[in-house]
């Protein structure tokens, strides 16, 4: 993860750290931190036709509970029905939880895929892998975020990166395991740009965007000039892979820092304050308009995670007793923040005729327990639970698989990871056979062979 003034001293490929780097110039460090801006060289296929096409995944960190809110099972017996009422929605053939009213209204905007499981172990780690990725991670190789893939394959488009991750990275899960978040084995060049604050803050700015209080815009353009004589004096440095990769990176970095576009599109202040309560003044509701006007300025993959870790906060990881949550603690606090977010993400978008063109799809680590524990919670069930898409030629208000009846393995098209990222990659316009490249050097495919997106979508 990658940002300007946060913590840390990852090296370069030369073993320099970006700490020890900053001694040397401060726009060396700037140019170190956003190495994911680098022009990335497309190695896939992609069609022309959907250039314009875009994403936010929304991650729900804790798995929410497909029984209380997506699949609900009203003829099952109590312990596993739960005590929440199914009800009616914009689509015939879905119903939904009570808890999530504004996903009634809009559900002929989205499609539900209930019969997701994975066979990994049920820990939020390595759901957080295989949902964002595709794959498991195995040897210590870490396989790239999906919005890392199309940084690699795409690029950025005018001065902004092309994947940004709200607000930040995951933290502790339990598990000490990659969540997946990163570039993996594609490099730090096409790490994901990370806001590193809180949107819904009031003194919120973009760290990255600011320069360092000790520089004005003269003295970095002073810098840069400097940078040009000393790189067409220094011949054998200049010659260098090394000098190459960070003459881009400067390149790169100086524009976005120095960019009103880029600024602009992270600037909420310019939003309506009736838009800002619409979405809800919290971290997820004000990430949620972010990714919108990230995505309207240009920025072609967005990452939202709802929550950042599941220890001592209000999360989806309701197994009833502390440190986490209750099913009273989704009921009153996460799932009205959530819905509000949600359904006004979609609204905007579709006033803004920005729904067609941009994949919102709500994906998680796993599902919960089909009977509730004796602490009147759920635990984690990676077996079977309920994702779903919107906008980016998605056709709406359909159901995708099925689960039995106590909402506890697929009974009808089970759908795994592989189909889950196939499935963004399509919206994208990317072809499924393209390949990246690999540990070692070694072509990739992009998802597992004989993998595709799940077509009823479409």
């Amino acid at each position: 993860m990658l940002n300007l003034i946060g913590k840390g001293s990852l090296a370069t490929c030369d073993g320099i750290s970006r700490r020890d780097f900053l001694q040397v110039g401060t726009l060396g460090v700037i140019g170190l931190s956003l190495p994911q801006l680098l022009s990335a060289q497309a190695t896939g296929k992609v069609r022309k036709e959907h250039d314009d096409r875009a994403c936010i995944m929304i991650f729900n960190l804790g798995g929410p509970s497909q029984l209380d809110l997506f699949d609900m099972k009203p003829d099952a017996p109590a312990e596993i029905r739960g005590p929440f009422h199914p009800i009616s929605t914009a689509s015939p053939d879905i119903q939904i939880s009570e808890l999530l009213p504004g996903h009634a209204r809009l559900a002929d905007k989205f499609s539900l895929v209930r019969s997701c499981y994975h066979t990994a172990a049920a820990v939020h780690d390595t759901g957080h892998q295989m949902m964002q990725t595709g794959r498991l991670f195995c040897d210590g190789i870490a396989t790239p975020h999906a919005g890392c893939v199309v940084e690699y394959l795409r690029g950025g488009r005018s001065d902004l990166p092309a994947h940004v991750l709200l607000s930040e990275p995951m933290g502790s899960t339990g598990g000490g395991l990659s969540h997946g978040q990163d570039a993996g084995f594609l490099g730090k060049a096409n790490d994901p740009f990370v806001l590193m604050a809180d949107p819904s803050q009031p003194d919120f700015k973009v760290p990255d965007l600011v320069p360092p209080p000790q520089i004005g815009e003269a003295r970095l353009d002073r810098r840069r000039k400097l940078r040009v004589i000393v790189d067409t004096t220094v011949k054998n440095f200049e010659a260098s892979e090394s000098a190459r990769l960070l003459e881009s990176n400067f390149e790169s970095a100086f524009r976005l820092i120095t960019s009103s576009k880029a600024r602009e599109a992270f600037d909420l202040s310019k939003e309506p304050r009736a838009v800002r309560d619409r979405y809800g003044m919290n971290r997820f509701g004000q990430c949620c308009l972010l990714a919108r006007r990230l995505i309207e300025a240009g920025v072609r993959f967005v990452t939202v995670n709802t929550f950042l870790t599941v220890f001592n906060e209000i999360t989806w990881d309701i197994h009833g007793s502390s440190p986490f949550t209750s099913i009273e603690g989704m009921k009153n606090i996460v799932a009205p923040m959530y819905d509000q977010a949600y359904s006004a993400l979609i609204e905007d978008l579709q006033q803004r005729g920005m729904l067609e063109t941009t994949l919102v799809c709500n994906l998680a680590e796993f599902g919960r327990t089909p009977r509730v524990n004796p602490s009147g919670g759920r635990d984690h069930w990676p077996q079977c639970w309920t994702m779903y898409f919107a906008g980016g030629g998605v056709q709406g208000g359909r159901v995708v698989g099925k689960s039995d009846a106590f909402g506890a393995a697929p009974v009808e098209r089970p759908v795994d990871c592989s189909e889950i990222v196939a499935t963004i990659y399509h919206s994208l316009g990317f072809d499924l056979e393209s390949q990246i490249p690999g540990p070692a050097g070694r072509p990739l495919p992009l998802v597992d062979s004989g993998k595709h997106e799940i077509r009823e979508l479409f």
